[in-house]
């Protein structure tokens, strides 16, 4: 009996140690490992790490509503108009030996309608750039302008309101708040030169163009606000134009404008936190679009005036128009909750003594020359961090030089609800 006994136990045994050499020959499976967002504080609120990278993102939006009223100069124009905007964007961060890596997209979709323009959906790349170290590549803000100027306004205002153009820029750093760029960027015109010659065709437009616009900036930035000084050369190029006693068609000399500008923002804390002062001041020669003219932008009925980078004289060459400009404002938070922005501009607009000899012409009766002022202000609450709730009025005035006395003023309404995030 004993004997039968031992005999089970050891084949028990032996199975039991067979079964465990078996076992530990398998292949051993390994839980998953978990990945958890983790929060990335180095370049601020909102920022996270994507997981298995060291690149931080941001995704951020903005949802907006407007109604827009202006003064129309006719019945057959609309005075009110509708605007419904979304927005995505995108930052990724990824810190290098090089310097910084960052990835910035932001796509929009606006609907208008009215006096916004004709009703239609548009997709816009608002921005899209890369930036690597000193180099930014893209479609950025342009440096010709201070993007830490702490502007509020909503209609339009003369001078360069900080554009998103396509650009190859370098920034060189220095340290304690300076910096210098320099950028090759689109092209930025006001629009077709004119023809003031009696007898000629009414217009014309820009020959091709064969270099972009270069801006140059210095800029410092510090605890009490920023200040910049920035300067832009512009190519002004024509098609060939047929000219009184010439044969054949004559191709003016290639001209160049530039555009100069002084931008500064002021930190006003001892009137209340949030305040703060801005004032740009610019001057162009033959590029006009920096004073922030072109196409339709800042059309309010009546205050509308054709203005372009040249024009031709009567020997068919290529004369520049000059400009300047100053627009500044001052914001204020009247509560935590409520602020309030006050702005405006002066813009002053001359062809020079060659369009001035053809005026009083049959063909040329009034002078092109202008002067233009803006003057608004306007109100937001916002209950809830990111919601904005803003309503707000400008005022518009142009006042012809010579004997043009086609002058005009109109007013301009806008409420607007926006959400960021």
């Amino acid at each position: 009996m004993k004997l039968v006994k031992s005999l089970l136990l050891g084949s028990v045994a032996g199975l039991a140690a067979v079964a465990g050499a078996q076992a530990a020959d398998l292949p051993a499976k390994k839980a998953a490992a978990v990945e958890y967002v983790r929060v990335c504080s180095t370049y601020g609120a909102g920022f996270f790490y994507i997981p298995g990278t060291e690149t931080c993102l941001r995704v951020g939006g903005r949802a907006r509503a407007e109604i827009r009223y202006v003064e129309p100069d006719t019945r057959a124009r609309d005075s009110i108009g509708f605007r419904a905007r979304g927005r995505i964007q995108l930052d990724a961060r990824t810190a290098t030996a090089y310097g910084l890596l960052r990835t910035f997209v932001r796509f929009e979709m606006t609907r208008d309608t009215g006096v916004y323009g004709a009703s239609a959906t548009t997709a816009n790349v608002d921005q899209a750039f890369v930036q690597f170290g000193g180099l930014t590549a893209g479609r950025a803000l342009s440096f010709f302008d201070n993007g830490d100027l702490p502007t509020g306004h909503m209609g339009t205002l003369r001078f360069s309101d900080a554009p998103n153009v396509n650009l190859f820029a370098y920034t060189f750093s220095f340290g304690n708040g300076f910096s210098a760029s320099l950028s090759v960027e689109e092209g930025r015109f006001a629009g077709n030169t004119f023809d003031l010659t009696p007898g000629a065709p009414a217009d014309f437009f820009y020959g091709g163009q064969r270099t972009p616009d270069l801006v140059a900036q210095l800029k410092y930035s510090g605890t009490w606000g920023s200040a910049m000084l920035a300067g832009a050369a512009h190519q002004i190029r024509s098609v060939a134009i047929p000219v009184a006693g010439f044969a054949e068609p004559v191709v003016p000399d290639t001209e160049y404008g530039f555009a100069v500008t002084a931008q500064v923002g002021i930190n006003l804390p001892m009137l209340a936190a949030g305040d703060a002062l801005w004032i740009a001041a610019t001057y162009a020669d033959g590029a006009m679009g920096y004073l922030g003219f072109g196409g339709a932008n800042g059309r309010l009925g009546s205050v509308n005036r054709p203005v372009v980078d040249a024009y031709y004289d009567v020997d068919g060459e290529i004369d520049t128009a000059q400009g300047w400009s100053i627009a500044g404002g001052l914001r204020h938070y009247w509560t935590p909750e409520i602020r309030q922005n006050v702005f405006g501009s002066y813009a002053r607009v001359e062809y020079g003594a060659a369009a001035d000899a053809l005026f009083g012409t049959p063909l040329a009766p009034v002078s092109a020359d202008f002067n233009e002022w803006r003057v608004g202000t306007n109100v937001f609450w916002q209950p809830v961090a990111g919601l904005d709730l803003g309503v707000e009025v400008l005022y518009a005035n142009i006042d012809p030089r010579g004997p043009d006395t086609r002058s005009g003023d109109a007013w301009e309404g806008r409420i607007r609800v926006q959400r960021d995030f």
